[in-house]
């Protein structure tokens, strides 16, 4: 049978990629820009734990209101929020480094609003049989427009002088932000029930036998590296190359390839295959930062970079898919899967602050670059034990057993 999506998961889609779009345009070069300001890692590790903080604090908070009111209104905030984010970078200018934790909270409120609101309405408008489907187009998506927005960015950025590409790229931005605004009015508002269960992540996590506690090891190891290469690696490019149109087509190389690899795994990755795709996709995760330890340049980075653009999709998709799935697999979690989308994000924050913890302990002994590179590898073979925490949900789930929703 072929599997579809809807004209809701469509629409879904095209709001996420909107938001992608606008955040691939200036939060690739976001970082760069506080950099030139403050050249200092403590300051972006900072700038991004303040992001975690709030952005888990969202997501439990706002629960209650995306259970028990309206979804569509947290989507709507957190896109308008992200958009005022970048109004106030345009407006504190270079100063925006005295700011670290007020527009750190203010991005992180955003990005909880908008994905504790995108996750729930995903899981609501799709199943089981097209949800790597759904997961592939998010990731081909995400690809393209990693390839338009930063090498876009890059090129403005590097032909204009002084910061005037950056406001330029900033308010663009802000445009695009307002545009998903307007087109999420589309989407149809969602039916709400139950009363919201502010403690639910703890009860999951603490039931014994719960499959949620494996799957909740296993973000919390995919989150400790995403928490360190979400904002450092873009950085050790410019760092290399002291170019901004060099970042860009950095992005716009690896996310050319990850545009094929994602296309591919949402089109063959099968369910029955997770297990051994989420391995090998970790393995070459892991590997393809080894070349780092003997020189960090544009070469060994992009190397690492193509090498990620391969692998992610393998190791992404089951674990982004198991723990959705999990969510359907009975009336009662269906009826929760408010609170089950706030406790997956609440174990990725976990593995995030863990990750900037470890960065920012080693950062403030002035380490040498090589110390850094350590760092990054042993961060990087984290995947694995996110594959060893969750392979026995993998093998064990029927992927033909009917989902009730």
């Amino acid at each position: 049978m072929k599997v579809t999506l809807g004209r809701q998961s469509i629409l879904l889609l095209g709001v996420n990629g909107l938001f992608a779009l606008a955040g691939a345009l200036s939060g690739t070069f976001l970082n760069v820009y506080l950099w030139k300001s403050r050249p200092d890692y403590s300051m972006l590790g900072w700038f991004t734990v303040s992001q975690q903080l709030a952005l888990g604090a969202t997501f439990w908070l706002a629960g209650k209101w995306v259970k028990e009111h309206d979804k569509m209104i947290a989507l709507r905030l957190g896109t308008g929020l992200s958009g005022l984010f970048y109004m106030l970078v345009l407006w504190a200018g270079p100063k925006a480094v005295d700011w670290i934790w007020p527009l750190g909270i203010l991005l992180g409120c955003s990005l909880g609003l908008f994905w504790l609101a995108f996750n729930v309405v995903y899981f609501e408008v799709t199943d089981r049989e097209n949800r790597d489907l759904f997961n592939g187009w998010v990731g081909l998506l995400g690809s393209v427009t990693g390839i338009v927005g930063p090498w876009f960015s890059g090129l403005i950025i590097s032909r204009m002088a002084d910061n005037t590409g950056y406001r330029l790229i900033f308010t663009v931005s802000l445009v695009i932000y307002v545009i998903a605004v307007v087109c999420s009015f589309f989407l149809k508002k969602r039916k709400v029930s139950g009363t919201y269960c502010w403690d639910e992540p703890l009860k999951q996590l603490s039931r014994k036998g719960s499959p949620w506690r494996p799957l909740g090891v296993g973000l919390i190891a995919q989150g400790v590296r995403e928490g360190v290469f979400a904002f450092l690696i873009a950085l050790l490019v410019y760092v290399a190359t002291q170019q901004e149109y060099k970042l860009g087509q950095f992005s716009l190389i690896t996310s050319s390839v990850a545009l094929v690899s994602y296309w591919a795994a949402g089109k063959w990755f099968k369910p029955r295959y997770r297990s051994m795709g989420m391995l090998s996709g970790a393995i070459l995760l892991f590997l393809v930062l080894l070349p780092l330890l003997w020189k960090v340049g544009y070469g060994t980075l992009l190397f690492m970079g193509i090498g990620s653009a391969i692998g992610m999709p393998l190791y992404m998709l089951p674990m982004i898919s198991a723990g959705f799935d999990l969510m359907g697999t009975s009336d009662e979690n269906v009826e929760k899967r408010v609170e089950l989308v706030v406790l997956r994000e609440l174990c990725l924050m976990t593995g995030r602050l863990l990750g900037l913890a470890s960065f920012l302990v080693i950062v403030q002994s002035q380490p040498s670059l090589q110390e850094m590179v350590w760092l990054i590898v042993a961060l990087g073979a984290f995947p694995l034990v996110g594959w060893i925490a969750i392979r026995s949900l993998l093998s064990t789930h029927d992927p033909r057993a009917p989902q009730r929703k």
